[in-house]
């Protein structure tokens, strides 16, 4: 009898330590998937990568008149390979908004002695009398020292050199005039300068409110501002649409 008692008592021990072990495990199991959602739910995204950039880049400008852009173009566009061998990089093309013949290329370059040897070679002005080259081009070289690469909807840029009297006040007073020309349809994109004078200010705005942006240009509130940041003399301003971009 006593046999048959410590069995039975036996038999539930073994099913109750089952039953809690089930029970166990369970309980560990949801414990862990609550730890797993709540590590990834606290987890923030990445910022957004800036489109600013702010390390000097040097550039060559040419601005040029041919007689026909498609032409041109074909011409151009066979030479790469020569620009390239002096360390020039195609960045952009426009074409002026009131001459669509006036054209304007932005090139990056690596080395600027190879650079200005490039566009003093009898190469390059073969290559340009190929192409239709109307009188001489207008080549200027400049460090960029700011520029803003978010892309925009406007394709209407407006290229403005002028001189001042001191660099940082000058971009001190630029500055500050920022949210004034926003107001008025202009967008900063490149701000820079002659390669070896900074003050020679080269400065490349956005126009995204055409109507507002020019009667800016002509405001008094434009002219302060000027005045203020040490600008010397009529700045000369050029108006282009953005036809390619490498």
């Amino acid at each position: 009898m006593n046999h048959i008692r410590f069995a039975g008592l036996l038999s539930s021990a073994i099913l109750a330590f089952f039953l809690t072990s089930c029970g166990g495990s369970g309980n560990e199991k949801t414990t862990a998937n609550d730890s797993t959602t709540a590590d990834t739910t606290s987890k923030t995204p990445p910022p957004p990568p800036s489109t600013i950039i702010t390390q000097p880049q040097n550039m060559v400008v040419v601005t040029q008149k041919v007689r026909d852009y498609a032409k041109w173009k074909i011409v151009y566009d066979a030479d790469d390979s020569a620009r390239l061998a002096s360390g020039a990089h195609n960045y952009v093309i426009g074409r002026g908004t009131q001459d669509s013949n006036l054209v304007l290329v932005a090139l990056k370059i690596d080395d600027t002695a190879k650079a200005k040897a490039f566009v003093k070679n009898p190469h390059l002005k073969m290559a340009m009398k190929k192409g239709g080259v109307v009188g001489a081009p207008m080549i200027s070289f400049i460090t960029e020292t700011w520029q803003d690469t978010a892309t925009l909807d406007s394709k209407i840029r407006s290229r403005t050199t002028f001189s001042v009297k001191d660099w940082d006040v000058f971009l001190k007073a630029f500055e500050d005039g920022k949210q004034e020309r926003t107001d008025n349809g202009i967008t900063d994109r490149v701000i820079g300068h002659d390669l070896n004078d900074n003050k020679k200010v080269v400065l490349v705005t956005a126009v995204t409110d055409t109507a507002k942006a020019s009667a800016y240009y002509k405001s008094d509130a434009l002219k302060k501002r000027r005045e203020g940041a040490g600008v010397m003399g009529t700045p000369d301003r050029f108006l282009f649409r953005i036809v390619q971009r490498y």
